[in-house]
């Protein structure tokens, strides 16, 4: 067989290929460019783009042993000229890889046109869920937690979008501080009225500092109230740490029946006391209880030693 008889052997890709060159160089390549720049050109004049978000802060607007309020503050931006809905909001709260809380918004409002707008989203951490769940968050400590947060939109070219968030931050489960009466020292004493201070220790189990600013409080000696008050103090309680407050007060022993005798004696004195505190934290403000049930306390005169506490 001479060379002019062998056949042509082409590949069939290169053939595919030099016929889709042809198509792209002849009418139909046109018309596709053609389309093409329309398109461009369409979406240039009218401007639509892809929006974006970003969260701005984070607000703790209530707080307390129960249950912490948050608030997510979500700064949104349509750059496009018509509104676009913002169709759902999912989103979790997760420690160590642990999920806290997680939840879905339907319908949660539409963005403006050529706007910013900031999106606040609310969640709640109730504390009894979360300890029941994991053993080993302990009232009084602080841990780190992870939010995640997706946002889908429907803008209109580029279709449905999910625009995913994440912030990384700290949160306590608070504990109330541990309150005891160690002593009451009267200034005048009588069986009608009594002047006294009531030395408090206050310790506080939370591993962030506590910012005392005023407490309420009223105290029962011998299953008898001898009063309540609201006092404005302001003291720095560190965390894991004691503090001590001087707490005046006014009652009038004889309503104490017989334990009165135990009083004057220097005995110790059934008392139990109930109230709360206003601090300021890392967190934000709590209204912390006090309370202290069964508790023993002497009553002392205000030239006695310090040391005869101890017997």
């Amino acid at each position: 067989m001479s060379e002019c008889d062998k056949p042509e052997i082409v590949q069939r890709g290169t053939k595919e290929k030099e016929h889709e060159e042809g198509e792209d160089s002849g009418f139909l390549g046109k018309v596709k460019g053609f389309i093409q720049d329309i398109g461009e050109k369409i979406e240039e004049t009218i401007g639509f783009g892809k929006p974006t978000a970003d969260v701005s802060a984070i607000h703790i607007p209530k707080i307390n042993l129960n249950r912490a309020d948050i608030i997510v503050d979500v700064l949104v931006t349509n750059p496009n000229p018509i509104p676009i809905p913002l169709i759902d909001i999912n989103y979790l709260i997760e420690s160590d890889g642990r999920k806290l809380i997680s939840g879905l918004i339907p319908d949660a409002g539409t963005i403006h046109a050529h706007g910013s707008e900031t999106v606040q989203i609310p969640l709640c951490l109730i504390y009894d869920d979360i300890k029941n769940t994991y053993a080993d968050i302990q009232p009084g400590s602080v841990i780190p937690y992870k939010l995640k947060v997706d946002l889908i939109v429907d803008v209109p070219v580029f279709g449905r979008l999910t625009l995913p968030l994440e912030k990384n931050g700290e949160i306590p489960i608070p504990y109330k501080p541990d309150v005891d009466i160690e002593k009451i020292k009267f200034e005048k004493f009588s069986f009608e009225e009594t002047i006294a201070t009531l030395h408090l220790k206050l310790e506080n189990k939370n591993d962030f500092d506590l910012g005392l600013n005023a407490l309420d409080y009223e105290v029962w000696l011998c299953d008898v109230s001898i009063g309540c008050a609201e006092l404005a103090k302001t003291e720095n309680i560190k965390k894991n740490g004691i503090t001590y407050l001087d707490i005046p007060i006014t009652f009038r022993p004889k309503d104490c029946g017989s334990a009165l005798w135990d009083m004057i004696r220097g005995k110790g004195t059934g008392y139990s006391m109930k109230g709360n505190i206003d601090v300021d934290t890392p967190f934000g403000g709590m209204k912390l209880p006090l309370d202290k049930e069964s508790g023993t306390t002497k009553l002392k005169k205000e030239d006695d030693d310090d040391d005869d506490d101890e017997e």
